[in-house]
């Protein structure tokens, strides 16, 4: 079974990224025939640094392989070294329609009180239908904001394939049950995330651990003193023992009957999420040493992605259509 999974170069990489996404990439490599890449073309769809950019896909790749990511099982590439995803997108776009892109909420919510947003807002549910497609993917594995995404792009290839014949597998989404919405821990309605998390609510991954320490010692809990999981009722308090039960392994309801103060729930989260990520950051220590390893990588990884989607562009191509060269 193919498995794609991306995540892009915006900002640093999170705990909820590690948490929700990362770790469960690499618990699965060995059972699958994974693609992971780092979505660059995603990250231009709002105006960024250039440099900011190349720097940030770069530490995006040495995370994943500090992570646990094995080049030598699955195929790790940069999005923008595989040409045919983009010229894939231009296909699908003359198959999507408007009015599905105005429906997804990520565009509304990123769009929202803005006078004008780039075309590549609005635009990149198509490509990273395109992501999927061209290495046929069975399986998607995604936060659940993303679900509706992928939702899309099955529809675009269940349209495609009876528009023009059989040509694309449509994928599966996959949700991860715990762990994948770690929220903010200064605002724990909101998702833990690269853009909008307030500085202290957000748990970077390279982060020293003292840092991490102090800001979930500082976490946002409620007026009341019981601990117990509930997401509606005590957001703050259930954010915590969700960390808790994803660094050491257990589950958030049973963890919470141990606990009777919140300042040792506290301290314990800390403790377990900081040795939960001890083994990251050395890891990465030792890749980021030796930056062009990491290039050679990604460009084999590059070289073994376009030799797949190379074929599926052209059964695309040849379905449409187009005259062959």
């Amino acid at each position: 079974m193919r498995v794609l999974s991306g995540i892009q170069p915006t900002g640093d990489i999170h705990v909820g990224n590690y948490v929700g996404a990362i770790r469960h990439w690499v618990a699965g490599q060995h059972d699958q025939d994974a693609f992971i890449f780092i979505a660059d073309l995603h990250a231009l769809t709002v105006p960024r640094d250039p440099a900011e950019v190349r720097d940030k896909t770069l530490e995006a790749a040495m995370v994943l392989l500090a992570s646990g990511i094995d080049p030598e099982t699955c195929t790790l590439f940069v999005q923008s070294h595989v040409p045919e995803v983009s010229e894939l997108g231009w296909l699908l776009n003359c198959v999507a329609t408007t009015g599905e892109l105005s429906r997804m909420t990520q565009y509304k919510e990123k769009a929202k009180g803005k006078e004008s947003v780039t075309v590549g807002l609005f635009d990149y549910p198509v490509l990273q239908a395109a992501d999927i497609l061209v290495y046929g993917a069975d399986r998607v594995p995604v936060g659940d904001e993303q679900r509706q995404h992928v939702e899309l792009c099955r529809d675009i290839a269940i349209r495609f394939n009876g528009r023009y014949g059989d040509t694309f597998v449509v994928p599966e989404v996959a949700i991860a049950k715990v762990g994948a919405r770690i929220m903010d821990l200064q605002r724990p309605t909101n998702k833990m995330s690269k853009s909008a998390s307030s500085p202290q609510g957000l748990l970077v991954l390279l982060e020293p651990p003292e840092s991490m320490t102090r800001k979930i010692m500082r976490a946002v809990t409620d007026a009341e003193t019981e601990v117990r999981y509930d997401r509606e009722a005590k957001p703050g308090v259930s954010n915590l023992l969700e960390l808790l039960a994803v660094a050491p392994g257990g589950d958030p309801h049973a963890l919470a009957g141990r606990y009777e103060r919140y300042g040792d729930l506290k301290s314990d989260t800390a403790a377990a999420v900081v040795e939960f990520l001890r083994p990251v950051q050395e890891r990465f220590a030792e890749v980021a040493a030796d930056p062009a390893g990491v290039v050679k990588i990604l460009d084999r990884g590059a070289e073994q992605a376009r030799s797949v989607a190379a074929g599926t562009l052209a059964r695309a191509k040849a379905a449409m259509g187009l005259l062959p060269r």
